[in-house]
């Protein structure tokens, strides 16, 4: 297959975050997207999920307040069923898309699960925050059943949980076949259904994945020629938001580790994507990476803009 071969990283301006949001984020996601596949990139996509799997918990957990016979949903069932939905409205605003430029190509969504290990540190110390606020008499019946939770009276409390390290993709092999028949694929939504192994069986952990930490586990196992991570600013800058900010057009490994060690990059946004690179061009270091905003997907694969990272 002559075709590059890219992994596609979504945040969550490419989902909105509503229901109603989606609907609407998701065509100009497909654009943008369809420009890759026009520019003869063969993608597989991952994506966010942090608005979607927060708004399933919350309504799980009400119904269960509501109706006490009703069984709560855990964590690894309210992240499958937001792998499902935010797949199912990119792959039929992309399939609209790409029939609408005259290309007939299948795009499928695969739920896909992550395992993770049980004594990973994570776990002792959570730190995602999801789900509704509570009271603090909820809070502590949360406690009660081994629960974190975070907040106080005045502005409520809300449920902490880990997020470890991905280790194996466990629909891998379905992902590469699909890959390797010039399918679009998305998988591995909101970091993938993070599981733990026992013996035969895989067991849902109470845990999300970082949505970039498995683009960049994703994009070395198909060994993709590009991980592509799409974000909210059109490059990587240093100094962002001070004074003399600057954006930062190509950089290598090295110099990516010099900032990380400057602290150049929020933990919460920049720094995981910049650890995804990372990792991916360990592995894969004759690809490369690519950090641009959705608006600017295609001039930044043209290299007019964007943030490019090689080994």
């Amino acid at each position: 297959m002559s075709r590059k071969r890219a992994v596609v990283s979504l945040g969550h301006q490419a989902l909105g975050y509503t229901t109603t949001e989606q609907w609407d984020a998701v065509k100009v996601t497909a654009r943008a997207l369809a420009d890759l596949i026009e520019a003869d990139y063969q993608l597989t996509i991952t994506h966010s999920n942090g608005p979607q799997v927060s708004m399933i918990h919350k309504a799980m957990t009400e119904l269960r307040r509501v109706y006490p016979d009703y069984t709560p949903a855990p964590m690894c069932v309210c992240s499958a069923m937001s792998q499902g939905y935010v797949g199912y409205d990119i792959q039929n605003a992309l399939r609209a898309e790409l029939l609408s430029r005259g290309i007939s190509k299948p795009v499928s969504t695969i739920l896909t699960q992550v395992t993770v290990d049980p004594y990973d540190e994570a776990f002792y110390e959570p730190n995602k925050i999801i789900g509704r606020y509570m009271t603090k008499d909820e809070a502590d019946a949360e406690i009660q059943k081994g629960n974190y939770v975070a907040g106080d009276v005045d502005q409520g409390y809300r449920r902490v949980v880990a997020a470890p390290r991905p280790i194996d993709i466990v629909e891998i092999e379905a992902i590469k076949a699909l890959a390797d028949a010039d399918q679009t694929v998305i998988a591995c939504g909101g970091g993938g259904i993070p599981v733990i192994e026992q013996k035969q069986a895989l067991k849902g952990a109470s845990a999300v994945i970082e949505k970039d930490s498995i683009a960049g586990k994703l994009a070395a196992d198909l060994k993709a020629d590009i991980l592509i991570i799409l974000t909210s600013v059109e490059q990587v800058y240093l100094n962002f938001g001070k004074a003399g900010q600057k954006g930062i057009d190509r950089m290598n490994v090295e110099e990516a580790k010099d900032y990380i060690a400057q602290h150049q990059f929020g933990e919460g946004d920049m720094l995981p994507k910049i650890e995804a690179a990372i990792a991916y061009l360990e592995k894969v270091p004759e690809g490369s990476v690519l950090i641009t905003s959705l608006e600017k997907a295609n001039d930044a694969v043209r290299g007019k803009t964007g943030t490019l990272i090689t080994k």
